[in-house]
């Protein structure tokens, strides 16, 4: 497949098609963190000064606008999916201890653990009434299926931290849980309160679903190959807790009895202290490589979906959300 700048210029042009719904979005979260808990107050504007790609809202109004290019409305969609996919990194920066995100101090760091996690419950459930205020008995399903499959996620996830017999299959059903499940509901969502039709919601969701699991396995080769000035995340991030991401379980089957011992004694003790090493395992033993091909192979599925889809500028951006998602390096 070939790619397009995974610039931030790149990214930039894709939002410009739709600036004004993203304005609306950005005004619905404001509108959303704000409360009358000075706390929840404080960290909402912590969490909103953190910036982020925003990938997810932008996906949920071009996907709204593919299936209704003159009407498709998807602020409340957009903000809600936005709103879930913070209340778990709100949560997910507790349970992995994190310092740092997007080049800055954690929630958790700044205001502790027990604020964080429970702000991060305050947005679920701001999330919840933004998800009522669609008055779409389909959308709360959806959101709510989501959600459990969601948290499921997560706890597969802790339970395959610091195990070095994680294997292939165990990982992908976390980040299909954990990661694509949200762009999947989002895709769904989008289509849904657009009027579209069933053949549109679940090729939607079916984009939504090999993007997010592309997203996620760059993520998994960033960690090992990205500048952390422009990521602001620190290399070796999930070797440092000990998670077993598809670079390193390739590498374990693929490299030198002694660096697969290297490999499987890191994962279970976490840290960056063999760092080098590490990564100079998977680079031998073609981790990286793998990863994106699989990525790739995602891509190709996300955008074979969108073929469902009626030709127009929409659908174009939804192509160009995923090259831009596989070339990106940050």
């Amino acid at each position: 497949m070939s790619t397009d700048d995974g610039s931030r210029e790149a990214l930039e042009r894709i939002r410009a098609l739709v600036g004004r719904e993203l304005s609306g979005v950005d005004e619905a979260i404001r509108d959303g963190f704000r409360s009358s808990v000075s706390l929840v107050d404080q960290i909402a504007q912590h969490i909103i000064g953190g910036g982020g790609k925003r990938l997810r809202p932008l996906m949920v109004v071009l996907a709204g606008r593919a299936c209704d290019p003159e009407r498709g409305e998807c602020v409340l969609a957009a903000a809600f999916i936005e709103f879930i996919h913070t209340a778990t990194l709100l949560h997910d920066d507790v349970v992995d201890m994190s310092a740092r995100r997007r080049g800055r101090d954690t929630a958790n760091e700044i205001y502790g653990n027990q604020a964080s996690v429970l702000v991060g419950d305050f947005v679920y459930s701001r999330a919840f009434q933004l998800m009522a205020a669609t008055r779409s008995q389909r959308v709360i399903e959806i959101m709510a299926d989501a959600t459990n499959v969601i948290a499921e996620g997560e706890v597969l996830q802790l339970m395959n931290a610091h195990d070095p017999g994680t294997t292939e299959e165990r990982y992908l059903e976390v980040i299909h849980r954990k990661t694509a499940q949200l762009f999947q509901a989002g895709g769904e969502v989008a289509a849904v309160v657009s009027g579209a039709a069933e053949p549109a919601q679940r090729a939607l969701a079916v984009y939504g679903r090999h993007l997010g699991t592309a997203y996620q396995l760059i993520d998994d080769v960033l960690d090992y190959q990205s500048d952390p000035q422009t990521r602001g995340k620190n290399l070796g991030d999930d070797l440092a807790e000990g998670k077993p991401t598809l670079p390193l379980i390739y590498a374990m089957r693929q490299c030198a009895p002694s660096q697969a011992e290297l490999i499987r004694e890191v994962i279970r003790s976490g840290g960056r202290e063999r760092l080098e090493e590490v990564m100079s395992a998977i680079e031998s033993a073609g981790g990286l490589q793998y990863t994106a091909a699989l990525a790739r192979s995602e891509a190709e599925q996300a955008l074979l979906a969108l073929d469902t889809l009626p030709p127009t500028r929409y659908r174009d951006a939804l192509a160009a959300l995923v090259r831009f998602t596989i070339a990106r390096k940050y």
